[in-house]
Parts: C-alpha cells; sequence; structure tokens
C-alpha cells in the first residue's frame, strides 16, 4: 500500500513537532559543576535527539514537592544533595529507579545506588591554602586551627554540618571515629567549645564560589572549600592547594520527580550519564571522582591525583553521614545558629 501525498503530509505534521517537541530540564547547582556536566552530559546526550534544558537551583527540596503536589512538573532530572535523597524518596517526591535501564549496581561505588537516586559523582570538602602566599603548608585540622603558627583569617561554611567533624578532628578525634563521637552529648559540646577556640579567627562563606576568592585575595590564610573549586579556580591560572588529611566526601546523585512526563527520556538520560565515557568526561572538566568505576582506567595519571577518590586522597576521608545528620542535623544546625550570633 502506497501513501498519497496528502497523507504524507499529515503524518509528517504530526510526527515533527513530536520529534521537534522531545525535551528535558535538568536541575543543577551552577558554578564549574554546571559547566562540567554541559560538555560531559548535556551536549553528547542531546545528539540522541533529545534537548536539554539546563536550569540551576539551590537545592530547595521544597520547590520539587509543590510541583509533586499540584502535578505541574517542570523538571524532569534533578541534581540532589545527600541528604535529600532518602528524604525525598520517603515523602514520595521521587520516582524509583530501575537499574536494569541504568547499568549493573555492581558497576558502581556502593554508596551510589539508591532507590530514588542513582550517584553522579564523588565530591569532598577540604582545606586548602594559597600556594603564593603560605610556603609552609598546614597537613592537618590541628594546623588549621592553630592561629600562633599560622597567623590569619579562616574561611569555614556557616553551618554546623562539616564544621563540627573537622573541630573534633582538630581536637585529637581519630577521622574513623568522628561520628561516634559526635553523636554523643559530650561529643557535641566538645565540638562546639573547639569551634568557639576559632571563633575570633574565622570569616564565614555561604556559597561554593567564596573560598577561592577569599585565599586569591589573601583574605584568609586558609579556608574550608568544595575540592571542585579549587580545581576550577587552578584551571584559570590560580595557584590554589588542597591538604586532603580528613576531608569529608559525599555525592550528589540524580533524582526524577514523581509524575514527569518525560519518565522516559529523563531515565535514558540517567543511564546516558552513567556510562563511563560519560563519566569520565566529566572528571576531566572537573575534579570530582566517578561513581561508576569503569570510568577510573580511561583518566590519565593526572587527572586521578586530583580527585577525591584517588587512593591518597581518600587515605583518611570521613564519608558524610546522612543518617547522623537526618536524625540530629536541624538540632545541630539550630544550636549552630544561635551559637554563632554570640
Amino acid at each position: 500500500m502506497t501513501l498519497k501525498p496528502l497523507a504524507l503530509a499529515v503524518l509528517a505534521a504530526i510526527i515533527l513537532p513530536a520529534a521537534a517537541q522531545t525535551q528535558i530540564t535538568v536541575v543543577n547547582f551552577g558554578g564549574a559543576n554546571a559547566n562540567a556536566q554541559k560538555k560531559a552530559f548535556y551536549e553528547p546526550f542531546e545528539k540522541t535527539g533529545v534537548k536539554v534544558v539546563p536550569v540551576e537551583y539551590n537545592g530547595e527540596q521544597a520547590k520539587i514537592k509543590a510541583m509533586v503536589e499540584t502535578r505541574k512538573i517542570t523538571w524532569d532530572v534533578v541534581e540532589v544533595e545527600s541528604p535529600d535523597v532518602a528524604r525525598g524518596c520517603d515523602e514520595g517526591l521521587f520516582e524509583r529507579l530501575d537499574y536494569a535501564k541504568i547499568a549493573p549496581k555492581a558497576d558502581f561505588v556502593p554508596a551510589a545506588v539508591t532507590e530514588c537516586g542513582v550517584g553522579i559523582f564523588v565530591w569532598s570538602t577540604v582545606m586548602a591554602y594559597n600556594g603564593d602566599k603560605l610556603k609552609t603548608p598546614p597537613t592537618t585540622w590541628a594546623d588549621f586551627w592553630d592561629v600562633k603558627k599560622f597567623p590569619g583569617k579562616r574561611g569555614m561554611r556557616k553551618g554546623a554540618r562539616y564544621n563540627l567533624e573537622f573541630a573534633l578532628m582538630a581536637d585529637g578525634v581519630k577521622p574513623a571515629d568522628v561520628y561516634k563521637v559526635l553523636s554523643t552529648k559530650e561529643g557535641a559540646e566538645r565540638a562546639f567549645r573547639k569551634l568557639t577556640e576559632l571563633k575570633p579567627n574565622i570569616q564565614w562563606w555561604e556559597a561554593g564560589a567564596q573560598p577561592p576568592q577569599f585565599l586569591v585575595a589573601g583574605d584568609v590564610i586558609m579556608s574550608t572549600v568544595y575540592n571542585g573549586r579549587i580545581d576550577a579556580a587552578n584551571r584559570e591560572g590560580k595557584n590554589l592547594k588542597i591538604t586532603w588529611t580528613g576531608g569529608i566526601y559525599d555525592l550528589d546523585y540524580w533524582t526524577v520527580p514523581k509524575g514527569t512526563p518525560n519518565k522516559d527520556a529523563a531515565m535514558k538520560f540517567i543511564a546516558f550519564a552513567s556510562t563511563p565515557e560519560a563519566q569520565a568526561e566529566y572528571a576531566k572538566n572537573i575534579a570530582y571522582g566517578p561513581t561508576n568505576t569503569k570510568a577510573i582506567p580511561k583518566l590519565d595519571a593526572k587527572t586521578l591525583a586530583n580527585l577525591p577518590t584517588a587512593p591518597a586522597n581518600a587515605k583518611t576521608a570521613v564519608q558524610f553521614n546522612v543518617k547522623f545528620w537526618a536524625d540530629q542535623g536541624e538540632e545541630l544546625e539550630k544550636r549552630f545558629a544561635s551559637w554563632a550570633t554570640q
């Protein structure tokens, strides 16, 4: 049977707009991470015929909740931090993932595999300093607290998370024991007491872009910072250095808001971004570690040396304890907010 010209024209009118309209909105945290995602994930994925519309946000889970509750979903794939994966899953905000359509679970680092989210990359909050301004590098969190040996301001993220862990390590707690100590009343007291020692020398930061700026300007002598921000600054010609001792590593995850009409395309995007090739390309563009272990052999020694997952860098690393912060985070953040204003 042959189709008449009119029938062909009608078919084309139906098919072509549908093909042209295939697009997904992918939400990220912006900055150097968004740029790396664009090169490694969005642009290559668009060659499959699906357009990617990137949107930046600050991790506001309330926006996802409002969309799901009103059934007006405009986001298809959302990058979320680890505490929000489990919480959002429990609240029914995210679709359950079918790993048969993504990649074998065994290919991922264990922490990357969850019911509603799959790990995108491993990142770390570390100590950094300006190699042009500080000739003797700090090697421990005790050094970070030692204002006699290293005079000057310290940059720290304004919040309880990470700072309480760093305070305990500065006070002599072994990285492996940090959460065991912090989960006790005495441990929390000890952490706040140690933070109080450093308080007159702290310059708070709230956005990830600030610590490298503080270090370059000489406003602080050292700072806590997301490792990828240091990598991005050094790609622009800066000489910032990382001390990896006692860094706290964590993962960001892909999630799919419950009820998105573009669920199939969203899942295809996640599968694409989880391939060893895409993961390796991402790590070449920003120093965050791949979650798919098969990406590691695709990276050169220089790239690997800058990743939180490199054996030398991970030796004394602490995995961010999502359960601890889910259970005690609210109380500790309230206490921190009160302490910071005193």
